[in-house]
């Protein structure tokens, strides 16, 4: 019942002015920098990890704006979800190398963790009639799960697949043409994983899935990078990335790291601070929380 009258709710902030929902977002976010002390933690020690050589001061702000984007895009899912499609098209805007979309070569997005994902994940099928499958994992809420699977797939040839669903209808959609929607940039575990860098941590547990998919497929890989903006938000598509895949899938998917890196440099608070990305580490090693 408490899902249900939050989905509702959402429903209702649809209507608010942009400016308005966003001012409500950034006030819950700050408010919540000081109260969600695990999780302030926690994005806190990652920018650390990640950038010992910065002031203190400049990380703590970055983390403080972390949260405020943090609350403010997912304030923003009411109108993604629950808008008119004119009203999206109006402010979620695809740019960048958007002929790579043409044609039904097998192509894999590459869509990392930055608040604005479900943005992205928006305009992508907003932009293209080509078949588009996602993987994410199944909440245990189902009120919260239908509702996340709804917004989601609210645009175009939408297909959501469940992690335990496996590689076989991933690849069979790779290969018959299709768009695959990619987030591998978070810590999923030892399983299956290979230690990479990442920014100044030498050894990230990271699943070389963006490698494997595109040599299973034979698919090109192009990036998708999702930034919120004060009219929207605005998903930037590269052009295909040169020799990727390669025979070493732990070369890929340090390269990988690496643009990724780039990326999160053009806009350091609006990544995923608040998970804990380096809570797998190599044996013998000593968690870094």
């Amino acid at each position: 019942m408490t899902t249900r009258l939050a989905v509702a709710l959402m429903g209702l902030l649809a209507h608010l002015p942009l400016p308005w929902l966003r001012a409500l977002g950034g006030l819950i976010g700050r408010l919540l920098f000081v109260l969600a002390v695990p999780r302030r933690k926690v994005a806190l020690r990652n920018l650390e990890l990640c950038f010992p050589d910065l002031p203190e001061a400049q990380r703590r702000a970055w983390a403080r704006e972390s949260f405020i984007v943090f609350c403010q895009t997912f304030l923003d899912r009411s109108w993604l979800w629950a808008g008119s499609e004119a009203l999206v098209r109006s402010r979620v805007k695809l740019t960048g190398a958007v002929q790579e979309l043409e044609g039904d070569t097998p192509t894999i997005v590459f869509a990392p963790h930055f608040y604005s994902m479900d943005a992205g994940g928006l305009a992508l099928p907003l932009n293209t009639a080509r078949e588009f499958t996602s993987i994410f994992a199944t909440n245990p809420d189902p009120a919260l799960d239908a509702w996340f699977m709804g917004g989601r797939q609210r645009f175009g040839n939408v297909r959501m697949l469940n992690r335990a669903d496996g590689v076989k209808p991933i690849i069979a959609s790779l290969r018959r043409g299709g768009l695959l929607y990619l987030l591998p940039d978070m810590d999923y575990g030892r399983n299956d994983s290979v230690f990479v860098p990442f920014f100044a941590m030498s050894e990230v547990a990271t699943i070389p899935s963006l490698s494997r998919f595109a040599r299973l497929g034979r698919a090109k890989v192009v990036a998708l990078y999702s930034r919120m903006t004060p009219e929207g938000y605005v998903a930037e598509l590269t052009p295909a990335w040169e020799n990727f895949p390669t025979d070493d899938p732990v070369a890929d998917t340090a390269r990988m790291n690496r643009e990724l890196e780039a990326a999160i440099r053009t806009m350091p608070a609006q990544y995923y601070w608040v998970h804990k990305r380096f809570k797998t580490r190599p044996e013998g090693q000593e968690s870094v929380y």
